[in-house]
């Protein structure tokens, strides 16, 4: 029985598909028999301690030959499978048989079939003893001419008897497919709340001459109680190495560098050292290490920066010339992005000496790793070479499985899906600039549906670089609706700090901030802020202490995409059975969101209530978790979302309670 095009699988198996610990993935294959025999299909799953466990795959639907099942992989390590196609004699033969003996035809041969199927399974030793009985009885049923047809068919419909032939079912010829792998990696390789800041702003001061005193890893560690407040997670840090003194930039990227200019953290390197080196400014390893302790205790890994690039004082410029591209007049090329120019930072040359270059990559990993960064958020990996970053990370997680690595990869769809299909946990995505309801239904669909099996998106919702017109000009309305739909679309999202204080002011002619914190302090009072109600840190708050209570936003796979009559009302949902949701009971959400910042919209919602448990017709109760408002909901329902107080509806689905005004 061929039994083809399993799925999940990755461009014929050439790389493992991926997974996290406690995702539910669904599993697929094409399978079929000649004729019109019927057959059964299951999923033979291997865990990392070699134990197996079945699944019985359903028909997805009538002609199409695609069987599923869905699991969670609840352990990390490499999980394997494959799908196993049998004739199922007993469903083959109950079919005929409810044609044919209402009909009158061939009855005593159908019941000498049934009872000879039934009776081979009493006989079958690996079968429980109990079950062996019910077999027995009912091949003797069927066999018992006293009693009427329909009496002696009815033996087969037994509660019992059923659920003992679907535990064991009753196959004759099967066919295995080929083994297929799964790596599954630890929950904060899915699942997570970014927040990025630059230590040397945290506690930066300015001085009675104009000039400042760097933050420290030591006054930064005082704004992590706040991060942790606001239920974020990962602390992401920008490059923490020394700086380069050529061609530093000054305000705004600017070429003009006045004294005391921070400078890029990304033009790595200077007499103080490299990618291996702390800026002085910051404090020392020691330091360091307090800062990562402190974080921990708060329940928040730090992800580190790994950009392989070099300021033109890195010391590799001196040892390693043979690692840069040098141009015929003698100069070195440096970074560009046009229109924007990089001269304080030059790119790596991977082709002239691989092997070096992949042995200090490496040596430098390995290195953080061993202070304790155990998140990577590597910069611009979609300009290097492919089969480095396969063989770095491959080598990385052979010896350290829990290491993360995100990819700053804002480039081609196809090598940004290659960079997750070689290894990257993680990856930036074209959020950013999915700003329309229509933009945002065929983004957010592919992100749950094409790509998952590889590429597991961190929907960051600005960036130092990246300030979009949706929220220069979008009010604080548009701050919330962008937060609200990364934290609910996908399991992993994050905020560079200034987002939850509104900052919107663009460079003139950039889609960056004005006085860009990349090259140049920007202490801000966080307290004055909320005092004065101008911080969106409650709403993030909420948004996480949400995602905290509800498993069902925990999941990229099961967002389902639903209809509304407004072209600026997006509609989603996200459910997850109770079989996974570790409660017991089923979780599900629906999200309603204004995208239209600037509107008051009013329209009716059309939804497909079996996507989230609900059978079709029914009613049920919506709470909304950011206003509290609850009320009774069928199919179609109408909505009001006024841009400039709530934009967004997070709705919590339970079944109708009828006593409920």
């Amino acid at each position: 029985m061929p039994v083809l095009d399993l799925s999940p699988q990755l461009n014929d198996n050439l790389w493992p598909a991926r997974a996290f610990v406690g995702e539910v993935v669904p599993f697929a294959a094409t399978a079929f028999r000649e004729g019109h025999d019927l057959i059964g299909v299951e999923l033979q799953l291997t865990a990392p301690d070699a134990s197996t466990t079945r699944h019985p795959m359903t028909l997805q639907a009538d002609g199409a030959d695609r069987y599923g099942t869905a699991a969670q992989l609840g352990v990390a390590g490499r999980w394997t499978y494959r799908v196993r196609a049998y004739a199922d004699d007993f469903a083959t033969w109950e079919h005929n048989a409810a044609i044919k003996i209402p009909a009158g035809i061939d009855v005593e041969l159908m019941f000498v079939i049934g009872g000879a199927l039934l009776g081979q399974a009493g006989l079958d030793k690996a079968r429980p003893l109990a079950a062996r009985r019910l077999f027995q009885t009912a091949a003797k049923t069927l066999a018992d001419t006293e009693k009427s047809a329909t009496e002696r068919f009815l033996a087969v419909a037994d509660a019992a008897l059923r659920q003992a032939i679907a535990a064991h079912p009753l196959a004759g010829l099967a066919s295995l497919s080929a083994e297929r792998t799964i790596i599954v990696e630890r929950a904060r390789a899915g699942v997570g709340s970014w927040y990025e800041f630059f230590p040397r702003s945290e506690g930066a001061v300015r001085r009675a001459d104009g000039s400042w005193q760097s933050g420290t890893f030591r006054t930064a560690a005082k704004r992590l109680p706040a991060v942790a407040a606001m239920g974020f997670d990962v602390l992401y840090l920008p490059p923490i190495h020394p700086i380069g003194q050529a061609f530093r930039k000054g305000p705004n990227n600017s070429l003009e560098v006045a004294p005391g200019d921070p400078g890029s953290p990304w033009a790595i390197g200077s007499k103080d050292g490299g990618h291996d080196a702390i800026h002085p400014d910051l404090g020392t390893v020691a330091d360091f290490t307090f800062f990562l302790k402190k974080a921990a205790s708060l329940g928040i890994e730090v992800a580190l920066d790994f950009a392989l690039q070099a300021s033109p004082d890195h010391p590799w410029v001196l040892e390693h010339p043979e690692w840069f591209t040098t141009l015929p007049d003698g100069t070195i090329t440096y970074a560009e992005n046009p229109p924007k120019k990089y001269q304080d930072i030059y790119p790596i040359n991977f082709d002239n000496d691989p092997a070096g270059i992949r042995a200090e990559a490496l040596r430098l990993v390995r290195y953080w790793i061993s202070v304790g960064v155990r998140i990577f958020r590597v910069d611009n990996p979609h300009t290097k070479p492919l089969d480095f970053w396969e063989w770095l990370i491959d080598e990385v997680n052979a010896t350290d499985p829990d290491v993360v690595f995100l990819a700053e990869a804002f480039t081609r769809p196809a090598l940004m899906q290659a960079l997750g299909k070689v290894g990257f946990q993680q990856s930036y995505t074209y959020f950013t600039w999915r700003n329309t309801k229509t933009e945002l239904e065929e983004f957010f669909h592919g992100l749950a549906s094409d790509t998952p099996d590889f590429l597991r998106p961190n929907l960051f919702v600005n960036t130092p670089d990246i300030l979009t017109e949706y929220l220069q000009f979008g009010g604080p309305a548009a701050f919330k609706i962008r937060a609200a739909l990364a934290a609910t679309a996908a399991p992993t999202w994050g905020v560079y700090a200034g987002f939850d204080l509104f900052e919107n002011v663009a460079r003139p002619g950039a889609e960056e901030s004005i006085d860009n914190e990349k090259y140049e302090y920007r202490p801000r009072d966080w307290s004055k802020a909320e005092e004065l109600g101008k911080s969106l840190a409650p709403y993030l708050t909420l948004l996480n202490r949400i995602r905290a209570k509800h498993p069902a936003l925990r999941q990229l796979r099961n967002l389902n995409i639903h209809a509304s009559d407004d072209d600026s009302i997006l509609v989603y949902s996200k459910y997850l059975d109770a079989a996974f949701t570790g409660t017991g009971q089923a979780d599900a959400l629906i999200i309603v969101a204004n995208v239209d910042p600037h509107s008051v919209r009013q329209t009716v919602v059309h939804l497909d209530v079996t996507r989230f448990g609900i059978a079709s017709g029914d009613t049920f109760d919506v709470h909304d978790l950011v206003s509290g408002a609850t009320w009774t909901w069928s199919a179609d329902n109408f909505v009001r979302l006024d841009a400039f107080t709530e934009p967004v509806h997070i709705l919590h689905v339970t079944p109708h309670d009828p006593g409920h005004a």
